[in-house]
């Protein structure tokens, strides 16, 4: 052989080689992470005190604690807080400061940058079984809380 064939046939070995390689690495490795965020959820008040009546105090006292973590203040506009029946409440133009928590209300209410309110008529959370999920504005899911209640 020439050294040119075997120059080619040496290239085409490597590119076999290295397409062989590429196919072995499993589908879940092109997957990128959600990047971490320093948003979790702290404590949930899904069944308020005293009779399930509808009243503004009644409604408002069901809550979700939204904590950041960070020491950097974070935006939470276009974020959304879903339950397991997909109810959604999208967070309008709210910045959380670093180790700050916001509590959502499900009622309705004056937002402060301490309490938010979802504006509701109804009861957001289920007394016995559900799931709060937070997402950023990007869709990917930064935070998950569930509860089963007997």
């Amino acid at each position: 052989m020439s050294p040119r064939t075997i120059t080619r046939v040496a290239a085409l070995a490597l590119a076999a080689s290295g397409l062989a390689a590429a196919a072995a690495v499993p589908a879940s490795a092109t997957v990128r992470p959600t990047p971490r965020s320093p948003i979790v959820f702290g404590a949930i008040q899904y069944d308020s005190p005293g009779h399930d009546d509808h009243s503004q105090k009644s409604l408002n006292a069901e809550w979700v604690t939204i904590s950041n973590t960070g020491r950097s203040a974070v935006n939470l506009r276009g974020w959304t807080l879903t339950d397991r029946a997909h109810q959604s409440y999208t967070f309008h133009n709210l910045r959380l400061a670093g180790h700050q928590s916001v509590r959502v209300h499900t009622g309705k209410g004056r937002d402060t940058n301490r309490d938010v309110y979802q504006n509701r008529r109804d009861y957001a959370w289920d007394n016995h079984t559900d799931t709060a999920t937070l997402r950023d504005n990007h869709k990917h899911v930064i935070a998950t809380k569930s509860w089963r209640h007997r």
